[in-house]
């Protein structure tokens, strides 16, 4: 079976599903529209652009934070394990917001959560969007020692191996073709360390995101970066009042118009420039209807302009690789 993570096609719609890990089900409800995602482009890129024709730029769309693995691990979390409220409620309406667009994204998943939300999993896996790799429990990477590193790619392989053996026993989710592997890594804190890269090839992980520079690595792995300002907490969380006025914003959270004033700003100077950008949205901050109209204007806007190739990084980071060439090696590595 292929590396890739294959969608298996179109399910009928119907009743919600529903999670019954705790007291509390928890309804997953199908979208509306299920599309077969186009193959990743094949086509030489044109001598006017890096990126498949007709485009000029690449923009991620990326989901952090499956559940409540994070504050398990700190142990804040006084609820029945698989009862994280933003898999009911914020969740399925963000990807049905993706599937009326035919948009794909790529969710960054703890690997301890694979094995607790797993239909919440194959709903991403048929609806074509990627599953990578973001700990084991959310850890702040760059704070980990080498051996603590090495142990966490184990354990979460480990998950990963159990979770889809047990995907396989599940009537709910059988019929989908499970994950397999991951294709990219994106470092919880967002900084890799200097163990990281031998680590990811080892693993056979094409890609990482962290903060920094876009372009090849080290051991061939392509770097698909994020920023602070393409990402929902920058602007909304108190606790990141440091790095707002480390970025020269006001310490104070922001609303959603700043947030959603800089992602079009950025879009159209990415479009310009002819780069690449991740934008970051997570599900358990989405809480508000004029948090979940950010990311509607901006998957609209993503969609409109045929300039703009929007795909799961995994897809991006393979052209990266076929044509590195018009990609040049990052600070980074």
């Amino acid at each position: 079976m292929s590396r890739s993570q294959t969608p298996l096609g179109h399910p009928n719609s119907g009743s919600p599903k529903t999670l019954r890990y705790g007291p509390n089900p928890c309804h997953i409800f199908p979208s509306p529209e299920r599309t077969t995602p186009p193959p990743t482009p094949a086509m030489p890129a044109p001598s006017s652009s890096r990126w498949p024709t007709p485009h000029r730029a690449a923009i991620a769309l990326t989901m952090d934070n499956l559940g409540e693995a994070q504050d398990v691990l700190r142990g804040s979390w006084p609820h029945p394990i698989g009862t994280h409220p933003s898999i009911a409620n914020q969740l399925p309406r963000m990807l049905d917001l993706l599937a009326r667009h035919r948009l794909r994204a790529t969710y960054f998943v703890e690997a301890w959560s694979l094995g607790v939300y797993p239909e919440v999993v194959a709903r991403l896996l048929r609806e074509g969007h990627e599953v990578a790799w973001h700990g084991f429990q959310h850890e702040v990477w760059s704070g980990l020692s080498e051996e603590e590193e090495r142990r966490n790619f184990e354990k979460s392989w480990r998950a990963l191996e159990e979770a889809r053996l047990a995907a396989g026993a599940k009537e709910e989710v059988a019929e989908t073709v499970w994950l397999e592997t991951y294709n990219g890594f994106r470092p919880p804190g967002g900084k890799v360390n200097e163990g990281t890269w031998e680590l990811l090839r080892e693993h056979g992980v094409d890609y990482v995101s962290p903060l920094g520079e876009f372009g090849m690595g080290k051991g061939g792995v392509v770097v698909l970066p994020f920023e602070w300002r393409s990402v929902d907490a920058f602007w909304y969380m108190e606790k990141f009042a440091g790095i707002r006025r480390e970025h020269g914003e006001r310490e104070e959270a922001h609303s959603p118009e700043e947030f959603r004033g800089w992602l079009m700003r950025k879009i159209d100077e990415v479009v310009e420039e002819g780069g690449f950008m991740s934008i970051l949205f997570h599900p358990f901050l989405t809480t508000s209807e004029e948090r979940f109209a950010v990311m509607e204007d901006v998957v609209k806007r993503l969609k409109e302009d045929e300039r703009i190739w929007v795909a799961p990084c995994r897809e991006i980071a393979g052209w990266v690789k076929r044509h590195p060439e018009h990609f040049a090696q990052t600070p980074l590595a």
